[in-house]
């Protein structure tokens, strides 16, 4: 690590480690901007990660998607274009070095706003894999994180300055490791961009019937082409996608609202409460009454990335 690198990461942290009392998710007076720590490894937790990217400061995280594992630490961070459902697990932490870091969530039309501006070579598909990579932690991209964190110190100039370092930020992850990623969604006639229209939809819609040639049609792609696409870029099918969506929300109305079972799985679509907790089973590893009741015991922390 560069003396410059391991400074700037040195500076993350300790902002991060001041403003994070104990175990869990903070969000920060700057939009988009949130903070977490975790103080002991941790076991893969089921997480939705929208478009954004997430630096840790200190220690080591892990996220799962499509059966495959991606790594990040104080040299790597983790960024996704679009919003993919994920296993996220705690690698290293402890009480006296806590895993803390920061997730920025991005701006896909601040991306394309810029790459216009630059004028970057038009974005042409090319097999980029899924929506989420690693890219290198340079000091290029740390430097305005540190600016931007310094600013929760002056909370009067986080509306004039942080739009500007935000905008920064996004110009740096351009000419980073991980450009391609972005612009594949950002340009508005990538697959990826339509693929991303869908999921937004899809994210509105959940519990609707829905039947993937009309999905595919309301973003212009045939059957075939959008199908293929979408496993790429979230590793699931769109159907098992919008199940994904189903089951993750039937969680949140019994944890959070109290619903018992088959209410929560008419709430989302679903018309047979028993194949909802067959497949609620075969999800989240357990019947869903056993594992909200397991849930109300310890604390939750399925938000972070």
């Amino acid at each position: 690590m560069t003396t410059q690198r391991k400074s700037l990461q040195e500076t993350l942290a300790g902002i991060i480690d001041a403003r994070t009392p104990q175990t869990g998710d903070f969000d920060m007076p700057v939009a988009g901007l949130s903070f977490f720590r975790r103080e002991a490894p941790a076991h893969p937790v089921i997480c939705m990660i929208e478009p954004s990217i997430v630096l840790v400061a200190q220690g080591v995280k892990q996220v799962w998607v499509g059966g495959k594992a991606y790594g990040y630490d104080t040299t790597r961070f983790l960024i996704t274009s679009l919003d993919i459902p994920a296993n996220s697990e705690v690698m290293v932490a402890s009480p006296e070095q806590p895993c803390l870091g920061l997730v920025f969530k991005l701006d896909l039309r601040m991306v394309a706003d810029l790459v216009a501006q630059s004028g970057m070579t038009p974005y042409r598909d090319r097999p980029i894999g899924i929506g989420a990579g690693i890219g290198t932690a340079t000091p290029e991209l740390l430097a305005p994180f540190a600016r931007l964190l310094a600013l929760l110190d002056e909370p009067d100039a986080i509306p004039v300055l942080a739009p500007l370092i935000q905008q920064e930020i996004h110009y740096r992850l351009l000419m980073s490791d991980q450009a391609s990623r972005l612009r594949q969604i950002a340009s508005v006639d990538s697959q990826g961009y339509r693929i991303a229209k869908a999921i937004d939809w899809l994210k509105l819609n959940y519990t609707e019937h829905i039947r993937v040639e009309d999905l595919a049609a309301r973003v212009q792609m045939s059957p075939p082409t959008f199908h293929h696409h979408f496993r790429q870029l979230t590793a699931m099918s769109p159907l098992q996608y919008q199940k994904w969506l189903r089951l993750n929300e039937a969680k949140r109305l019994m944890l959070n609202e109290h619903m018992d079972v088959a209410s929560a799985a008419f709430k989302v679509g679903y018309e047979s409460p028993s194949q909802f907790s067959r497949e609620y089973g075969r999800l989240f590893g357990m019947p869903p009454k056993r594992d909200i009741a397991t849930l109300r015991g310890p604390a939750d922390h399925t938000k972070a990335v």
